[in-house]
């Protein structure tokens, strides 16, 4: 029981009963007590098991035609709030029953309390069994050390599940088939689709009914009403981002290994370079199960960092997640906010606005637009990352022909320049136009030359092969009968 404001002998303005998940048996004695006493009772919602149990002669009244006239919870529950202020204040006090425990699940007991203080309103809280106890005992779990608790109502508008997968899940208040057919889309995100599940109906009542089911036949069921949940077993140990930061932390502490103990941000530079290539081979090799794998990778280096910073109080994993969750929120207007923008190229636009405005905030107003291209950036990717940003402000060709037409310029020039240092630079200006070609034709300029990179390895690997086969040596070889080879190189690759 919960006193508010309560003076000695004073009788409270409201009281607020639990009424438990729908068995009658299961009221607490107060508040049978309280029911048994009292001539006249206000409802949330008449649709609860227990109410079959009030005595005969109790009149009662319900919120239920609020949830007709609105289109929002939101405003219904700010309707009953200031319906019951009302009555508490007209009468000589008023006595309010809502389902359940509450403080669990329900929004109107908080707002009723904020009214209430602001007031100076005594309220009396008589507690209730909510509806998790009878969950946690249709599914026969423990809730501790670890379990998630979510609104199917809130979680069904989501994208992604907000929660580790690898530990258990109890989703409460399945409303409806359609709710349920959101909520389904929304866990097949993480989960598989034969995911075993439990659907549990009327939890705590006669009509409590369990079903075991796979995710995929969440929105079949023919039982689902407002008094569903569902309890979802976890993945596997170890596949959340929480349970992955453990292990790292643990490879850093006392008891963890003495090589990851050593590392700090320089000496662990070579390896984050070179997980980013191999991600970036299995990309192009379109390799699926090396992505996967590749990725992991890389994400232990940036999680070791990250863990690395933690330990010298400079930051954490969840400073870096919350930067680039707000950065992304900033730049995405369109789609976080009420701003239109159709067209990507709008978006790209609008884009840089928006960096150039956070530079000015940051006291980098001077800063220019090419400054936070990485001077360590392969410098194929370099230049078509310079090219790109130049073009978003218009400092671009009109079309793809004038980039073409650098190109005999450019070769031109470097055919006229005698000395090395002058050879070097028309040099790159030829390359830095073949990126721009690339760029024009959304190719990308370093993969574009890793693939040729790669077939080159190919076939000269097999210009060795067949020189070894015959018996001779590449360098005793003239170059027709080297060519000779090549092109058959080449045509194994067509065939």
């Amino acid at each position: 029981m919960i006193l508010m404001n309560q003076g000695k002998d004073a009788p409270p303005h409201i009281i607020i009963i639990g009424l438990g998940p729908g068995d009658p048996d299961l009221l607490t004695r107060r508040a049978w007590d309280v029911i048994n006493s009292t001539e006249e009772i206000y409802l949330r919602t008449r649709d609860h098991p227990t109410v079959e149990g009030f005595p005969p002669n109790l009149k009662v009244h319900s919120f239920d035609g609020f949830y007709q006239e609105e289109d929002s919870f939101e405003v219904v529950y700010q309707r009953i709030t200031a319906e019951i202020i009302k009555l508490s204040q007209e009468n000589a006090g008023v006595i309010y029953a809502v389902p359940g425990d509450p403080f669990v699940a329900e929004a109107t007991t908080p707002m009723i309390l904020s009214k209430a203080r602001e007031l100076e309103l005594e309220v009396e809280i008589i507690p209730g069994v909510s509806f998790l106890e009878p969950l946690f005992e249709a599914a026969e779990i423990d809730p501790l050390p670890q379990i998630t608790i979510l609104d199917a109502l809130e979680l069904q508008d989501t994208h992604y599940p907000p929660f580790p997968p690898d530990t258990p899940v109890l989703i409460a208040q399945v409303h409806s088939i359609e709710v349920a057919s959101n909520l389904k889309l929304t866990l097949m995100a993480v989960y598989p689709d034969d995911h075993p599940i439990l659907l549990i109906h009327d939890a705590g009542t006669e009509a409590e009914q369990i079903e075991k089911i796979p995710l995929f036949e969440l929105d079949r069921s023919r039982m689902i009403n407002n008094r569903s949940s569902v309890f979802l077993p976890p993945l596997e140990k170890g596949s959340s981002l929480e349970s992955f930061q453990e292990i790292i932390a643990h490879l850093r502490a006392p008891d963890g290994c003495p090589w990851d103990r050593e590392q700090d941000h320089q000496s662990l530079r070579q390896n984050l370079l070179e997980e980013t290539y191999e991600v970036l081979e299995a990309i192009d090799a379109e390799d699926l199960a090396g992505m996967q794998e590749e990725f992991g990778d890389l994400l232990l280096q940036i999680v070791l960092h990250a863990q690395i910073a933690s330990e010298d109080g400079e930051f954490t994993m969840s400073d870096v997640i919350r930067g680039i969750y707000l950065k992304i929120i900033q730049r995405h207007p369109h789609v976080f906010e009420d701003l239109s923008l159709d067209q990507s190229e709008d978006v790209i636009k609008n884009w840089e606005r928006i960096k150039a405005q956070e530079r000015k905030m940051n006291g980098e107003s001077t800063r220019g637009l090419l400054d936070g291209v990485p001077t360590s950036m392969p410098s194929l990717t370099q230049a078509q990352t310079y090219q790109k940003r130049a073009a978003r402000v218009g400092f671009d060709w009109k079309d793809i022909q004038g980039v073409i037409s650098k190109i005999p310029e450019e070769i031109k020039e470097l055919q006229d320049s005698r000395e090395p240092r002058e050879q070097a630079a028309e040099v790159g200006d030829l390359l830095f136009s073949m990126v721009n070609i690339s760029r024009w034709l959304e190719i990308d300029a370093e993969s574009a030359l890793r693939g040729t990179n790669k077939r080159f390895k190919e076939r000269f690997s097999y210009l060795e092969k067949e020189a070894c086969a015959i018996g001779r040596e590449l360098s005793e070889m003239t170059f027709d009968e080297l060519d000779i080879l090549w092109e058959q190189s080449k045509s194994l690759e067509e065939d």
